[in-house]
């Protein structure tokens, strides 16, 4: 309330309140706030781009390539002796001692004197660039010629948690940031009314490294990953369990709320601010979520495409539809996880890698490249990125004398299709056993430092500051691989 003896004469003198003051508290600021947010809207929707964008978030420093990210994450470990990189002085080697050659082993199981552990698939060069993939993959050979395929990834820990924060974050601990926020901080959202990064994870349980996987860190709340799962409810608790409590009803209460949250919104308070934007996506979201996971409608051919029609993949078929879904929506930002909960739903395959994998395969492989095919036939590969990829790979020899491997995170591989991709490329090299990079070495940091690029933002540029540091994906390191960009 403004009293003679604050306020004597115009507003603005001594310990009055400016004109500017006024403005801004008259109402509890509504006013302000409303004239800001239209404001905001009509200038970014005058430029083309969405006024969902987090306060400050820079755009694209050069052009993208790809406008939006799908990252399919096998949990676990998928073995790249077995599946993208065929070694035929390992077989020849089965059952041997490891030759010292070839270094040591930075596992997490493995005893003195591995024994070596050939591969006894069935391997084949497939599409115009002779890319070699095993039996394990059959659905994906028509697709060698859409793939980036890097066979020199890396990273520095082989436990599965701090590798799934690494992977990530770029970090071995957790609190930092994911990829899909930083992509988030950097780019905003394209949708009103769905989240600009959506995690989903197979209905056995998260991976090891749980929520920090997609969390925001330190960056804004608004950048942290929502969980997906399929059905009629894709967010737990999206929907009130009180019939009654209808949309008016919880539009009423939702802008008391509102109200007591900006009377009580300190300057610069991003964690509030972002909350106060969360319901309100939250409120959106009931009416738009539960349409864009809604694969009723999808013809009968496309459901088949996708291995709904079987019970193997039925379950990851259908999350991979809901993907394409979803990035038709205006969803930046994916992260699919095959794998989590017990040990028997992971690409773990520390007992018999030829039966844990042909299990995980048998899942996934028919709706990956499903996902592939959908996304060209309807012109978003071009600018959607795919990967396809793990927190790291498995070793050359045996897990204790049994057909399974353990860890390995010196040398395994990843692929890559889609938005400013290289098509039909084979990048770098391990060694003759498949355990170290040795050529192209492409470290989790390096990997990190293409994507964004890919996505128009220089790794090096992207940064937030906190507690007086500026803070980026990559942190001190990362080199952009050039040798898989178009």
């Amino acid at each position: 309330m403004i009293t003679p003896d604050r306020c004597p004469g115009p507003l603005g003198t001594r310990a009055g309140l400016s004109r500017r003051r006024f403005l801004e508290t008259a109402g509890q600021g509504f006013g302000a706030l409303a004239l800001s947010q239209m404001l905001a809207g009509e200038i970014a929707r005058s430029a083309g781009v969405s006024s969902a964008n987090p306060p400050g978030s820079p755009r694209t420093h050069f052009p993208a390539r790809a406008k939006r990210c799908i990252f399919l994450f096998m949990v676990g470990g998928p073995s790249q002796i077995d599946l993208f990189d065929p070694k035929p002085v390992l077989n020849t080697l089965n059952g041997k001692r490891l030759p010292e050659s070839f270094g040591t082993i930075k596992s997490q199981f493995i005893e003195n004197d591995p024994i070596c552990l050939g591969s006894t698939r069935r391997w084949g060069r497939y599409g115009r660039c002779g890319m070699d993939m095993s039996d394990l993959v059959p659905h994906m050979h028509a697709h060698a010629d859409n793939l980036a395929l890097v066979r020199s990834c890396a990273v520095d820990s082989v436990i599965h948690a701090p590798a799934h924060y690494q992977m990530n974050s770029g970090r071995v601990f957790m609190g930092y940031p994911s990829l899909g926020s930083w992509v988030t901080y950097g780019l905003g959202s394209e949708s009103e009314n769905l989240p600009a990064f959506v995690a989903m994870a197979q209905p056995q349980g998260t991976p090891e490294g749980g929520a920090p996987c997609w969390s925001s860190g330190f960056l804004p709340a608004s950048c942290q990953g929502t969980l997906f799962r399929p059905g009629l409810s894709p967010i737990v608790n999206l929907a009130p369990d009180d019939p009654s409590f209808d949309r008016p009803r919880q539009r009423r209460v939702l802008d008391y709320l509102q109200e007591l949250n900006q009377r009580h919104l300190p300057a610069g308070d991003t964690e509030l601010e972002a909350r106060i934007a969360s319901y309100e996506l939250a409120f959106r979201m009931q009416a738009e979520a539960p349409e864009a996971v809604d694969i009723s409608r999808e013809t009968a051919e496309t459901r088949a495409l996708y291995g709904l029609d079987q019970p193997a993949t039925a379950e990851f078929g259908t999350r991979c539809l809901i993907t394409r879904r979803l990035i038709e929506r205006g969803v930046r930002f994916v992260q699919l996880y095959s794998g989590g909960g017990p040990v028997a739903w992971q690409w773990d395959a520390h007992d018999d890698v030829n039966a844990n994998h042909e299990r995980m395969c048998g899942a996934t492989d028919r709706p990956v490249a499903a996902l592939l095919t959908d996304l060209k036939r309807r012109g978003l590969l071009e600018d959607t990125l795919v990967i396809w990829g793990a927190e790291f790979g498995r070793t050359p020899v045996s897990q204790k004398g049994s057909r399974g491997r353990d860890h390995n995170a010196t040398g395994f591989s990843m692929w890559f299709a889609g938005g400013g991709v290289r098509p039909g490329t084979i990048y770098g090299a391990t060694d003759e056993i498949g355990l170290h990079a040795v050529q192209g070495r492409a470290h989790v940091n390096d990997i990190h430092a293409t994507i964004l690029h890919l996505m128009g933002l220089d790794h090096l540029r992207l940064t937030h500051l906190h507690s007086g540091r500026d803070e980026r994906l990559t942190d001190v390191a990362g080199e952009v691989i050039q040798g898989i960009l178009a």
